[in-house]
Formats: C-alpha cells, structure tokens, sequence
C-alpha cells in the first residue's frame, strides 16, 4: 500500500471517523481505525464500536492500493501534529507504516485489515427516505438532551424516531420531562425506530461539521439504520424495545395558559439557578399570579427574586421546577414568545410554540411546602 494525500483532509476525516472508536472494549481492533486505498484513488476510512460504524472517504494519490488498521488514538494525533503539507504513506513489508513528510518521517504498528468488522450493507431495507441535513440536526438538537443517561432505563437512553405517513416525529424522555420535534417529510411506509441519543449527539457533530447544504439519506431496517451523506456513511444497531407511549403523556385539559418572552424567561431562570441546590432538585418556585410571571430561589447563602411580565388566560398558580430542566428546554427553542400549560402545583408543565405544533416540552414539579 502506498498513497500521498494532505494532511488537512486526512485530519478532518479522521476528526469524522474517530467518533466510532470506542477505548472501553476487550477487543483490540475496536481501538482502530482501517484505512483502504484503492485504484479509483480513494482512501476509505472506517471505524466502529459495534453500536456505530462510520466510514468516509477521501481523494488521495494511490499508488499501490492495500489496507490496513492503525491504532486510532496514535495516528491520529501524529496526523493532527503534521504540518499542513502532503503525506506520503507506506506499508513497510513487516505490516507497519512508514509515514512521511519533508522532514519527519514516523513507522507505526499495523494490524491485519481482515480483522476488522465488516461495516457492510443492510439486507433486509424497510424504507428509505431523504430530509434536509439541517432539518434533522436541528431535531437531535431539541429531543436528544431529554433522554435517560441511566444505562439501566432500557430504551429511554434512546430516542423514538417515528414515521407516519408524512410526519416525522422524534420524541424523548427520561422519566422527569419529555421533549417531541415535528416535521413534515416524504416517507414510503409507517414506520418506529430507536436510536441511542449518544449515537444521536455524535451524528448531530458531524452533521454540523458538513459545510454543505445537502440532504441526507437514511435506510432503514429492523435491526440497523444507514445513514448517508456525501462522503460519509454512519451504520447504527437500533435499540430493541417497545417506547414509551408518549403521546398518552401529553395532558390536554390544561386551562392556565401563559404567554411569555422566551429568552427574558430563560435569563431569570439562569439567574435564579445560581441559588437553586442541586441536593434540593435545583428548585425554583414560581408564582404565576395576575399579569406577573415570579421567580424565586434561595439557599443558606442568599435568595432572589424576579419578576417577568406575561399573557395569562386561567387562575393563578405556585409550582415549584428544577432549574436545570426548564433551562434546557429553553435553550433548544428559537422562538421569541412560547406558551406554556399549567394546571396545579402537582402536574405536569406544557412548554409549546404559541402557534403551530412543531415542538413540545414536558416537565414535572417539584414539590413544594406551602409555608
């Protein structure tokens, strides 16, 4: 195997590929990635940890082609140290590789690329559909940070895709607040599917790391989703299990119906938090009363308040929430004005747009003493 290639694209695929190593595995081909040149002068790169693979390719100079798997971790910051030049790469005929540059030149270990797991296609497809890249990024970004990080949870540490007809649903909880994202898409057949919303964050990375504007496609069957971008494929194992019913969740008899600026609402709440104790849930107590919408926190050193002008229709109310929840679902709206539902101190919080349906945040109290 010998190829020559820039150190600038071979560090920025290698940036793509390594979020599939895994360092927390027995098996030590796990702890590599292959590298694949071959005569149409592409050099693949791929990696797994058996839950995700991710293989991408690049244009290189192939002089002979090969393969071979390198530790993941020392190639990659020996890439990374490079100058921004050409390298030339060798397998040496003891399996190693000779890499080189004007003025360094490194020999590191190979490993036999027929070690390597077969990333492979999917046999038994289900559907297949496209959907614009940004769409999808921007859908990880408002569901995923609500599912269970509890191992133990079973499918709550994944997220509910769901296709209907022309609906694409993605939903996520962990047994204290709940987030749902809406769109609309073309899609072949009904169909649910769970991926782990840490397989999610990685792909929401590369996905933001893609300067193009493009859509991405996905295949789908009942045991690996596929997903595709230019140069890039991401092979998922889906998580087995029936979610959640979270639609049955979702309260509808809400009659406290607020109105509020979104971003004013999530300032006074990071400011309240600086007092709110995380032994104590991170609580802050709100009172929605009249026309103001208050917030008030306090511990052994100190306590706040503030005030926030509002929209009401419905009674007034006290109820008490961790801090840390309402601001992350906060953060992941863009809108400038929300709606949020109540209906006691004891249920559940309904954050929502003010029009359209295209995301809703679930929350539950704290409870709080009435002194």
């Amino acid at each position: 195997m010998k190829f020559t290639c820039e150190q600038q694209t071979l560090s920025k695929a290698l940036n793509t590929v390594s979020k599939a190593v895994t360092v927390r595995t027995t098996i030590p081909i796990l702890k590599g990635i292959l590298l694949k040149a071959s005569d149409d002068q592409k050099l693949t790169l791929a990696a797994s940890d058996l839950d995700m693979s991710i293989e991408k390719n690049i244009d290189v100079d192939v002089e002979e082609p090969g393969s071979i798997v390198v530790s993941a971790k020392l190639f990659g910051d020996i890439i990374r140290k490079l100058p921004n030049e050409m390298i030339f790469f060798e397998m040496s005929e003891n399996g190693n590789i000779k890499i080189k540059t004007k003025n360094t030149e490194f020999e590191i270990v190979g490993f036999s690329a027929e070690e390597f797991p077969n990333i492979g296609e999917i046999e038994d497809v289900s559907s297949q559909l496209s959907f614009d890249k940004d769409i999808f990024r921007e859908m990880i970004r408002k569901t995923s940070f609500c599912a269970s990080i509890d191992e133990s949870k079973g499918v709550i540490v994944g997220v509910l895709l769901e296709l209907d007809d022309n609906d694409f649903n993605m939903a996520a909880l962990d047994g204290f607040r709940m987030a749902v994202a809406r769109e609309k898409i073309k899609n072949e057949k009904k169909q649910n599917i769970i991926i782990s919303a840490k397989i999610l964050n990685e792909i929401y990375k590369i996905l933001s790391e893609s300067e193009k504007e493009e859509e991405i496609g996905m295949i789908l069957s009942s045991k690996k989703a596929v997903v595709l971008l230019e140069r890039t494929k991401i092979v998922i194992r889906l998580l087995e299990g029936d979610f959640i019913k979270y639609r049955e969740i979702i309260p509808a008899d809400q009659d406290i119906r607020i109105i509020i600026e979104k971003r004013e609402l999530e300032e006074s709440i990071e400011r309240a938090s600086l007092l709110a104790k995380e032994g104590k849930n991170n609580l802050i107590r709100c009172s929605v009363k009249e026309n103001l919408f208050t917030i008030k926190s306090s511990s052994e050193e100190g306590n706040v308040k503030e005030d926030i002008i509002m929209e009401k229709t419905g009674g007034d109310i006290e109820i008490g929430f961790n801090s840390k929840y309402l601001i992350e679902a906060l953060k992941a709206i863009d809108d400038e004005k929300i709606m949020m539902e109540l209906k006691t101190g004891t249920t559940p919080c309904l954050i929502k747009p003010v029009e359209g349906d295209n995301y809703e945040y679930l929350i539950l109290p704290v409870r709080i003493s009435t002194n």
